[in-house]
């Protein structure tokens, strides 16, 4: 399944409230707890935070993709969330995050995990995509330009 073909509004926020990287994360966790993706909060979170301690997984442009894998999911979850005022991310330019993909796989699944972060990555290669993204006003607007509706 494309990464597009995952993306619904239900995990995507816009904007995010939280204000450093701890709260971002579990913020993103948050957001697949609450649309029925996962059922176990703290293990997903916990995951997420050992894949960051180990290297930041903010790139440049403002785009941040946390992920991990854990046996809490059984297939590929992805949330989405938007920071139009930049949330420090320890990125490896320098600048803070706007965008940031949150990825969840499964341990046996490598496939789809890494498809994912391909499809995020080309994404990403466009400034004016990114920054109509940063620029949406609602979730429903982040979903049609994601899916180029």
């Amino acid at each position: 399944m494309a990464l597009i073909d995952m993306v619904v509004e239900e995990i995507v926020k816009i904007p995010l409230e939280s204000k450093d990287k701890p709260d971002v994360l579990r913020e993103l966790v948050q957001i697949l707890k609450d649309a029925g993706e996962i059922d176990d909060f703290d293990t997903v979170l916990t995951a997420i935070q050992e894949r960051e301690d180990k290297q930041s997984t903010g790139l440049e442009k403002g785009i941040a993709i946390p992920h991990a894998k854990s046996a809490a999911v059984s297939s590929l979850k992805i949330a989405i969330g938007i920071a139009p005022d930049g949330i420090d991310f320890d990125s490896l330019d320098g600048e803070a995050a706007t965008l940031f993909f949150l990825l969840v796989a499964a341990p046996d699944q490598s496939g789809p995990h890494v498809e994912a972060l391909a499809e995020i990555a080309k994404l990403a290669r466009s400034n004016s995509f990114c920054k109509a993204l940063v620029r949406a006003d609602n979730a429903q607007e982040v979903v049609e330009l994601l899916k180029g509706e």
